[in-house]
């Protein structure tokens, strides 16, 4: 496929065939995904390959708790596990909020699992002194998996990037037999879609890019006609 093509119809694929994924798909994907950029070239990402029918239902119900706080927070209007507005609901209400199950059985269903965790020794968190929550590390491991995603979309295959199961990344570590120093980044289900998606929804360039400042004139496409 084209690149801009793989750009434009990698979508967050939760429903797989029951089509196995041999590995040397998954090392085809993983070579090419392997050259993603990262601080200071330092690689600092590790991916497990989750097949055990088992081990996966075991990540699908460590998502359970983190999954009824984001849909309860929908429901109430909020924009779910945002830092700045702290949630209104309390734990009764939280608690019990049903799961819908598509998300529990991506991960519990799918042919493979992939996690990805993330090497804190390594990756420079450059913002780590500031009063916010802390980002810039993702630079060093999101970049990977997203390239992993945008492989496996152009060799026919596809997955979700979720993080529901990062909220209980002791029991995710544990689990998998993960070092305490290294960060659960994403947890993917991964296998050949049951269908495809062509057309994805998003907001136009002119929504989120502005000129000189915050406040300024909106990028508009410099070869759009006018009537």
């Amino acid at each position: 496929m084209e690149l801009y093509d793989v750009m434009r119809t990698a979508f967050s694929a939760r429903e797989f065939t029951d089509d196995r994924v041999p590995d040397e798909v998954l090392f085809t994907i993983l070579d090419n995904a392997r050259f993603a950029s990262s601080g200071g070239n330092r690689q600092g990402w590790r991916v497990i390959v989750i097949r055990d029918a088992a081990t996966k239902a075991a990540l699908a119900d460590l998502q359970i708790p983190a999954i009824k706080r984001y849909m309860s927070q929908v429901q109430a209007g909020e924009n779910p596990f945002n830092t700045i507005d702290q949630t209104t609901l309390d734990a009764a209400t939280i608690e019990r909020t049903p799961v819908p199950p598509r998300t529990i059985d991506a991960i519990a269903r799918a042919p493979v699992v992939l996690v990805v965790g993330v090497d804190l020794k390594v990756v420079a968190s450059v913002d780590y002194a500031l009063p916010r929550v802390g980002v810039i590390s993702g630079a060093s491991i999101y970049p990977f998996v997203w390239n992993l995603l945008l492989a496996a979309r152009n060799e026919g295959y596809g997955g979700t990037l979720t993080t529901w199961a990062v909220a209980a990344e002791p029991a995710v570590q544990s689990l998998l037999s993960i070092p305490s120093h290294v960060a659960i980044a994403a947890v993917i289900p991964f296998g050949r879609p049951a269908s495809h998606r062509t057309k994805l929804n998003r907001r136009p360039v002119a929504a989120f890019t502005f000129l000189e400042r915050w406040d300024g004139v909106p990028l508009m496409n410099p070869s759009a006609t006018t009537s």
